[in-house]
């Protein structure tokens, strides 16, 4: 086959009040009907889980940390109705309740049938990508962060892949059609990557990977040839800036071939405290403009396809 179509999604928290509508609550009360249809119509669908699923651990030792993740054992069900083929730990919220909580969220995933990158028993599994198929095409994933150096993975020391200087290696198309690399990088509410992150993403690009997704400002930044900056939230019940409208987001639609990305689509979402659903209306209309700005700073032209937005490389 020529290539795939592939759902990203940002951070996605499913701790605290998510975890309480988690436990009383069914999956589906979580993600509108839309968004869910939307995410299971692609080929493969892959997330930033920024969170532990586990009973077990205790917070991390930290007095100055203000939040600890941890979503119950169901939360699986949530990214199963989904259709979540991968989430990557690598972040800051993924040894929340420590190494042993980590390695049960790994036992879930597993469980389940969802792969996990970007965290692992040592540095050597937390480097390691999955091998996602469909349909005769194989995407490599990679996931690595630049924060905190605290959760780092040892040689013999669960963790996650901390650093993004030994991606550009690990990027050189390992058995697979195409490269996906998802980075945690840059800091909270921000609007637009910074400089190092705009120049790690090139290094990224240059050493082979298709496609390099990021997240962490929890805002959606702009996108670039080969590089979706900031993928926003997704699920959470995070506070709302009124400026920089984080219950504002979006839902990438990629077509990737084995050169890079042919076409991007996003989806304009609404993020309701522990609920996503669909944006209508003057929240599309904001998305719509916050996005292209964010396009157009970095070269890039997004065009308006009724509530969507379109870029497309294929001319």
């Amino acid at each position: 086959m020529s290539g795939l179509r592939l759902a990203l999604a940002g951070d996605t928290m499913l701790g605290r009040k998510v975890a309480e509508a988690i436990r009383t609550g069914r999956p589906e009360a979580l993600i509108s009907p839309g968004v869910s249809r939307l995410a299971r119509e692609a080929d493969l669908f892959v997330l930033n889980l920024e969170c532990c699923i586990a009973e077990r651990g205790e917070p991390w030792p930290d007095p100055e940390k203000p939040f600890f993740f941890r979503a119950p054992p169901e939360a699986v069900a949530v990214l199963d109705h989904l259709g979540v083929d991968c989430v990557t730990l690598a972040n800051n919220h993924a040894l929340d309740f420590g190494a042993e909580a980590l390695l049960e969220t790994l036992d879930h995933l597993g469980a389940a049938g969802i792969a996990a990158v970007g965290a692992g028993a040592d540095r050597e599994r937390a480097r390691r990508p999955a091998v996602l198929e469909r349909r005769g095409f194989r995407l490599a994933v990679l996931g690595c962060s630049d924060h905190p150096a605290a959760y780092a993975a040892k040689t013999d020391t669960p963790g996650i892949a901390y650093g993004l200087d030994w991606v550009p290696e690990a990027s050189a198309r390992p058995d697979a059609d195409a490269v996906l690399v998802s980075p945690h990088w840059g800091p909270n509410m921000v609007t637009a990557p910074l400089a190092r992150v705009r120049k790690a993403a090139r290094a990224m690009r240059a050493a082979g990977a298709t496609l390099v997704a990021g997240h962490s400002a929890h805002v959606f930044h702009g996108v670039s040839e080969g590089v979706l900056y900031d993928l926003g939230d997704f699920l959470d019940d995070y506070a709302v800036d009124p400026r920089l409208r984080n219950d504002l987001g979006l839902l990438f639609l990629v077509d990737l071939d084995r050169w890079g990305p042919t076409r991007v689509e996003a989806v304009p979402l609404k993020l309701e405290v522990c609920r996503a659903r669909l944006a209508t209306d003057e929240d599309v209309a904001w998305i719509r403009d916050r996005f292209r700005a964010a396009c157009r700073s970095l070269g890039t032209e997004a065009f308006v396809d009724g509530d969507r937005l379109l870029i497309d490389w294929r001319a």
